[in-house]
């Protein structure tokens, strides 16, 4: 199975709002980063942000320096066109994030919410990790979410890896200093409950 053409096609077959992981708003993820304490001006990258709405409310928040990565340009095209011109304002990545050159030390804040898990393979996580240690400033938040030990076992028809607070911080290592951890009951469209885990750490200086 081609990963890339599965999300192209379910973005191309599916309304955003119908996909199990839609949210109206990502509160919790806003929430987080908010907590950070990073201003207006800092570099905050959406991993796997897709038609998210979450870039939606960081620009009404203010904040000026936004990337949204995707392995589905099909995703990123909706929030596109969702947010009209607003959109010329965010840089837009259609990539894998383990393969896809991302400038260094850039970021003042890395959000993931439901990527990480998709990485069944040891060596993909820890292309993943080397990405954040590459991308990330010295010292910045990674804000990651999976699914929780009792979440769903597969989500789009993909088998996914599931997380207690511990077991995700340990993928990052101990260098990674763990701030808080947040648990989330996710409602899907369809009307099921599907349990999240929230880790933000900060890289290490």
């Amino acid at each position: 199975m081609n990963i890339r053409t599965h999300w192209d096609e379910v973005y191309a077959t599916k309304a955003a709002q119908s996909v199990s992981w839609y949210q109206p708003h990502a509160a919790l993820s806003l929430d987080l980063i908010r907590r950070t304490g990073a201003g207006r001006d800092a570099a905050i990258i959406d991993v796997g942000g897709g038609a998210s709405t979450l870039v939606d409310d960081l620009l009404a928040d203010g904040y000026r320096h936004l990337s949204v990565l995707d392995l589905s340009a099909e995703a990123l095209a909706i929030a596109r066109r969702r947010l009209g011109a607003p959109a010329d304002t965010v840089r837009w990545i259609a990539g894998d994030v383990t393969t896809v050159p991302l400038p260094t030390c850039h970021f003042d804040v890395w959000h993931d919410r439901a990527v990480f898990h998709f990485l069944t393979e040891p060596a993909q996580r820890r292309a993943y990790v080397q990405q954040v240690m590459r991308a990330v400033k010295p010292g910045g938040h990674v804000i990651v979410a999976t699914f929780a030990p009792d979440g769903p076992l597969q989500c789009s028809g993909l088998p996914v890896m599931r997380y207690s607070a511990d077991s995700l911080h340990d993928e990052f290592g101990a260098a990674f200093r763990l701030l808080e951890h947040r648990d989330e009951e996710h409602l899907t469209p369809a009307g099921k409950v599907q349990h999240f885990i929230y880790c933000h750490c900060l890289k290490p200086h």
